[in-house]
């Protein structure tokens, strides 16, 4: 049978009583193999009785399988066996897949390349990086989820590195280095996502704003004894950091970031055209974003103040926040501890920054789907999280369920009432 290999066709295709091939009639070689089990397969026959599979149907889609089928026969043109090749490639090992394919592609594509790199070298180069990836079993996973667990380390944080892990592998099936994805049948572990909100009081939070202050003012001293030390050996002076509201980034990111529930990737991202001083508004571009949705977010007083200053005193960058080679920011981890020890902060992270703008608005009384669209929230499910903050509005709801019972009590002894004085009445004609 021949026909044009497409999303149409294959949703048409159904077992017959034994396998058999549908070849493309646009592409000599490239067929789909459907089996008695119902399971489609592309495959490419490369020459008489040569044939390889390229990928499962529903992982990959007819035109990235005839791409691949197009490569294949290329091979096959120069001499190049496809069979053999492709069993060079179904041994790479973790790390040669990372290193040598996926890495260039997550970096382009990925505006948190460089992070997930990082999780998948830190946490499973050691053990599997020597290793095929189709000895990737789930119950070496599974072993290493187990170990992780009993070091203390939180059912999400396990779920997020093998999520990243597996969606890595997942190219590697979809670039055709390995036939099935070896961890497809291994499960997150459930999580209760909305048990953990660490959000500061107000206490707390006055200590992070004195620790950011009192570290722009030793920074500023340090300027001071170094310009003092070149004035006195007639060197050119730095610039005096006394004539500007803030030291350097840390203090106007850590503002920003509570006055608004920006993710830390969005600040370091951020770009003066996304600022709106007259309409005193934010714009978080999709692109930036992890919904990949455009949001909006007003600047209140604060954060107003906060980005005013701070264009002042900044270079010309197009970046709000650039680092020192005029690039966006990977990570201000160093800085961020050492103010975050000052404050004498436990278990706070940059990421609670967001939580602690969410539970505010919250706590004052803002309606969850305000605060969804605010944190760029997809669905509601992820800000429900922070209804708990909100008791008042759960004791609201069921004190209208005693509303409910007094107005039918009432309403019952009216209707008591009113069958009363009709008895009378009755009786008082019925005497007459």
């Amino acid at each position: 049978m021949k026909a044009t290999i497409n999303t149409s066709l294959i949703a048409k295709l159904q077992p017959g009583d034994k396998p058999y091939d549908v070849r493309d009639d646009k592409l000599t070689g490239f067929l789909v193999r459907v089996n008695l089990s119902g399971k489609l397969l592309y495959m490419c026959e490369y020459a008489r009785g040569k044939r390889v599979t390229i990928g499962k149907v529903g992982v990959l889609t007819p035109a990235q399988a005839r791409d691949k089928a197009h490569s294949i026969l290329g091979d096959a043109a120069k001499g190049i066996d496809p069979s053999e090749s492709r069993k060079k490639k179904h041994k790479i090992t973790l790390t040669e897949f990372i290193d040598k394919e996926y890495a260039p592609w997550v970096k382009e594509h990925r505006k948190v390349g460089i992070k997930t790199l990082n999780v998948i070298t830190r946490r499973f180069y050691d053990l599997f990086g020597t290793k095929p990836l189709t000895e990737l079993t789930p119950a070496l996973i599974d072993q290493w989820r187990t170990q992780r667990l009993k070091n203390g380390i939180s059912v999400e944080t396990v779920n997020r590195n093998i999520a990243t892990l597996k969606a890595a592998i997942s190219k590697a099936v979809l670039w055709g280095f390995i036939e099935s994805h070896p961890l497809e049948r291994l499960k997150l572990m459930k999580a209760d996502r909305s048990a953990k909100v660490r959000f500061l009081s107000a206490e707390e939070e006055q200590r992070l704003r004195e620790a950011a202050i009192k570290r722009e003012e030793q920074i500023k001293a340090g300027r001071d004894n170094a310009n003092q030390w070149r004035l006195e050996r007639g060197y050119e002076l730095f610039l005096d950091l006394n004539n500007y509201e803030f030291a350097d980034h840390m203090r106007p990111m850590i503002l920003l970031s509570i006055n608004t529930g920006l993710r830390q990737g969005e600040v370091f991202s951020l770009k003066w055209e996304n600022v709106n001083f007259e309409r005193s508004l934010l714009t978080i571009e999709g692109a930036y974003a992890k919904s990949g949705k455009t949001r909006h977010i007003p600047l209140n007083t604060e954060a107003q103040y906060v980005l005013k200053s701070w264009r002042q005193q900044s270079n010309n960058s197009d970046l709000v926040f650039p680092s020192i080679n005029n690039k966006s920011f990977n990570t201000v981890k160093t800085s961020w501890k050492g103010i975050r020890d000052a404050a004498k902060l436990k278990n706070f992270r940059w990421h609670d920054m967001r939580h602690h703008f969410a539970s505010r608005l919250v706590m004052a009384g803002v309606d969850l789907n305000t605060v969804r669209e605010l944190l760029g929230h997809s669905d509601l499910a992820m800000t429900l999280r922070y209804a708990h903050l909100a008791p008042e509005h759960k004791a609201n709801a069921v004190e209208k369920l005693v509303q409910i019972t007094n107005q039918g009590n009432t309403n019952e002894r009216h209707n008591q009432g009113q069958a009363t004085q009709q008895n009378r009445q009755t009786l008082s004609t019925t005497t007459k």
